[in-house]
């Protein structure tokens, strides 16, 4: 019979809100949350303390609504680029248990230590304290982490008990532990799909796992089967190595700006700005995208997304904002508020895989080449005096609170 394998899932406990105070110690006093948007009451909080949680304050929820269960909370702007330095540091530290780490976004983390384990203690849940400990005494953070024999369980563990905990779901506990959750528990079963299975009388993961498999796929399609296989502890993905080159299927960036886009001059910086850092990633990469995408979002978090096929596949800045800018006049009232603007580079081919002269000539074919130097040189000068080096007049000259930062790979 195969053994087991041991994985940990781990997850890093109100990260934003925790690098915040690594940052401003003074903030560990108090109830404090991260926000999109602190001079806004329509911001969204993105992350509090153990003080904000104590008065209910939750994730996504509106800041007035934060505010009005706890009135004294502070309110903190986010520090994306710290996020990023202190992920990377704490995804290093893993790798010293194993080499098979699979981030999950910037604080979650797979970890496969079937066969390192017995290196540090022999067991599963000796290992997740060790980690648990090396990430407190280097870094200052706390972490909570799932033992189990497969990614699902090992999530759902990490989520069971929080802050700075180890849950193990083993075989011998898991229908115990597990099967009384809410199905909303489960990872990938959101509002959607509740609803539905909320009609076929499934309330818990034991529900679902007892659930016929066939009328799931009836209902649900192959993601009924997929969770129904998930409830009952039937995934086997493997995790993947530190070491793996990973797939890029898009690079986009989104933003919530420190006020309102009004009108075309506004869209037209803030769409500059994320086409920017989007072509600078996908440069970075060697990659091309053939399929821009927007989502628009209006104070009310009404979101509409378009997309548009390009004509020819590109990584250059100017290419991407016009397809942007494009999309979105061409579906948004110019006169409607913008909170948040997202773009994204999709359909992605190696970069020149796929060149092509223009069927405009060779003048147009001269402006790309021109263009395309342009922007390399731009990333040389970023990559040598920082991010923040060189940018657009119109970028430096806005109130829109637009920084220079990483852009977010959506794979």
């Amino acid at each position: 019979m195969q053994q087991d394998r041991t994985i940990l899932h781990c997850d890093l406990n109100g990260f934003y809100a925790s690098v915040e105070c690594l940052l401003r110690p003074e903030l560990c006093e108090v109830p404090m949350a991260v926000c999109g948007d602190p001079d806004s009451r329509h911001g969204i909080i993105l992350a509090k303390n153990e003080l904000a949680k104590a008065y209910q304050v939750a994730t996504a929820e509106t800041i007035w609504q934060a505010q009005r269960k706890c009135p004294n909370l502070t309110l903190v702007a986010p520090h994306h680029n710290e996020y990023y330095k202190y992920s990377r540091l704490v995804n290093k530290i893993y790798e010293r248990f194993t080499d098979c780490v699979e981030p999950f976004g910037i604080d979650e983390s797979w970890l496969d230590i079937t066969g390192t384990m017995h290196l540090f203690g022999g067991d599963g849940k000796t290992v997740a304290d060790a980690i648990r400990r090396t990430v407190k005494e280097e870094l200052g953070l706390t972490v909570s982490v799932g033992v189990s024999f497969n990614k699902i369980y090992a999530k759902l563990g990490s989520d069971y008990k929080k802050p700075d905990a180890t849950t193990v779901i083993s075989r011998g506990n898991y229908r115990e532990i597990v099967y009384p959750l809410p199905v909303t528990a489960l990872l990938y079963v959101g509002k959607a799909a509740a609803a539905t299975l909320k009609l076929l009388g499934v309330r818990t993961i034991g529900d679902l796992a007892a659930a016929d498999r066939t009328l799931l796929a009836q209902r649900l399609g192959k993601m009924g089967e997929m969770i129904h296989d998930y409830a009952a502890g039937l995934d086997d993905s493997p995790v993947k190595s530190a070491y793996e080159e990973r797939e890029v299927k898009s690079v986009g960036n989104g933003m919530t700006f420190r006020r309102n886009l009004l009108g075309l001059d506004d869209i037209k910086t803030g769409a500059a700005a994320l086409a920017d850092t989007v072509a600078a990633r996908l440069r970075h990469c060697g990659l091309d995208c053939h399929t821009v995408q927007v989502q628009v979002r209006d104070p009310d978090f009404k979101t509409i997304s378009r997309q548009k096929t390009l004509v020819q596949p590109t990584h250059l800045a100017r290419e991407i904002y016009e397809a942007a800018l494009e999309l979105i006049l061409a579906s948004w009232k110019l006169n409607a508020p913008i909170r948040m603007l997202t773009i994204t580079g999709a359909n992605l081919l190696p970069q020149g895989s796929a060149e092509q002269l223009s069927l405009f000539g060779a003048e147009n074919n001269l402006s790309r080449e021109r263009q395309d130097k342009l922007e390399h040189t731009m990333d040389h000068i970023r990559s040598k005096f920082g991010r923040d080096a060189i940018s657009t007049a119109t970028v430096l000259g806005s109130d829109l609170g637009i920084k220079n930062e990483k852009p977010i790979d959506r794979s």
